[in-house]
């Protein structure tokens, strides 16, 4: 990549001459201008942050802040980071990646320092301290994930709630009277916003078809198969017909093994269907029907409110949700039960 040296050259002026005229600093005749733009344009050349800044332009770097906690499931959350790098750099952007586990810290460090043009929130929390500091800077933030309190926030997600209720409906509608929830480990109730909110969508449509729901967590860590079995266990033994997993791939794999370990298949004899994973249901070991998270599709729309916000006028704050979509892979059937009744 050509730097000021080579453009200065090409433009036959002096180096302050190129910078006076990138940053606005001092006034430059418009035949000079026009050389330097051209050799600009010819050699490729790409001022640094500091000189846009200094003329009043764009950094073209948003920060993306995700906050790397003990609990946090890795795997997901880089799928997002890397989404979010991708729809970035599909308009020219690059990613300042803050990884503070005091997320505040690195989020006023770059609006104080001008360093980009907008921050991108993700692993919200239901009481999220990035909520106060959004509403005081200049710097645009785009939430991707929902905070309780999401008043005048720019907010994008998957509609979690409704994808726990399409789950419920799925299984209600194969004629299943009893189902189970297989959810995410303890602490994620309390640090992120989505689990709460599939527990509730997976309740409320329960209680509203009329069928016993009963739920349970994965213990304490992501990797713990030998929790995510027992929890698969009390739901099967308390006569749960169908199960909706909401949890990591091992937890998935750990509950399949528990009901193939019993003698049991998918889904003659349990329906299985998954919620918010980010991952290849149809990769387990017996297909699972999805209602995934798709990563790129919250990071592009957060992409692009993200830069309506620079744009005259900006976007309106609100809840852009993502209508949840059904995947089939043929792990829901009717129980047992209803085929014997049936024949």
């Amino acid at each position: 990549m050509a730097n000021i040296n080579e453009v200065a050259e090409a433009a036959g002026v002096s180096i302050s001459t190129v910078s006076y005229a990138l940053s606005g600093k001092r006034p430059v005749s418009p035949a000079t201008r026009r050389r330097i733009e051209e050799a600009v344009r010819d050699l490729d050349y790409s001022p640094n942050a500091g000189a846009r800044m200094l003329a009043g332009t764009r950094t073209q770097i948003f920060a993306l802040t995700e906050p790397l906690r003990k609990d946090t499931h890795a795997p997901t959350h880089m799928a997002f980071v890397l989404a979010t790098a991708i729809a970035a750099r599909r308009n020219d952007y690059d990613i300042l990646l803050l990884t503070d586990e005091e997320a505040q810290a690195g989020m006023r460090r770059v609006a104080a320092n001008g360093l980009v043009d907008a921050i991108l929130v993700l692993d919200v929390a239901p009481d999220d301290p990035r909520v106060a500091l959004a509403r005081q800077i200049s710097t645009p933030a785009v939430f991707i994930g929902i905070p309780d309190d999401h008043e005048g926030l720019i907010c994008v997600d998957l509609d979690f709630e409704t994808a726990a209720a399409v789950a419920v409906d799925l299984l209600a509608d194969a004629g299943h009277r009893s189902i189970g929830l297989v959810g995410q480990i303890e602490t994620a109730y309390t640090t992120s916003n989505f689990p709460p909110r599939v527990r509730a969508g997976y309740l409320d449509r329960a209680r509203e078809r009329a069928i016993e729901a009963a739920h349970t967590t994965t213990g304490v860590t992501h990797s713990d198969r030998a929790v995510a079995r027992r929890a698969a266990a009390t739901l099967l033994d308390g006569g749960a017909t169908g199960l909706v997993l909401h949890c990591t791939d091992d937890a998935h794999a750990a509950v399949l093994a528990e009901i193939a370990d019993r003698g049991l298949r998918v889904p003659e004899d349990v329906s299985v269907v998954s919620v918010g994973a980010s991952f290849d249901t149809a990769a387990l070991s017996a297909p699972v029907d999805s209602i995934p998270l798709v990563p790129q599709a919250s990071c592009d729309l957060a992409v692009e409110l993200a830069l309506q916000a620079l744009e005259p006028g900006g976007v309106g704050p609100g809840v852009r949700l993502i209508p949840p979509a059904h995947h089939d892979h043929g792990s829901i059937a009717a129980p047992p039960e209803v085929r014997i009744a049936a024949d």
